[in-house]
Order: C-alpha cells, then structure tokens, then sequence
C-alpha cells in the first residue's frame, strides 16, 4: 500500500500515511488531532547509473523492443 507524506498546518508536523491510491486526496488528520494538513509531494529514489551505454543498433534493421524486435526471437 502506498505511503503519503502530510503536513499540518496546524502544528506544523509532518506526518504519513499508508492507504489506498484511491483515497490519496482524502483529508487527512494529523497524529494531535488537527484537520488543517495538506498532501505533500514526495520524491521517489531511484537506483542505477545514468552514464550506462545504449546499445548498438543490430544488423537487419529495426529499432528494437519487444520480443521480436529486440533479437530474442532468433
């Protein structure tokens, strides 16, 4: 289940919450009780190295993706 980031206006803390995709724009109440909180938007992290070559354009054509396409069909 997704984890979203809230914070109260409030009391200023900041807080999250585990629930449902679809009721991530349901009002939220801080942990004090407060009903004034706003979504935050969060950042994601993602791991990998952005400087990995591309690969070479195979012999016959093509540009590549999906099954036949991308030379795992023979």
């Amino acid at each position: 289940m997704p984890r979203y980031e809230y914070r109260c206006r409030s009391c200023g803390d900041t807080f999250e919450l585990s629930r449902p995709m679809a009721e991530s724009s349901a009002p939220a109440t801080c942990p004090s009780g407060h009903d004034d909180t706003v979504k935050l938007l969060s950042t994601v992290a993602m791991g990998g190295s952005a400087s990995a070559p591309a690969p070479a354009p195979r012999a016959g054509g093509g540009a590549g993706g999906g099954c036949c396409g991308g030379g795992c069909c023979g």
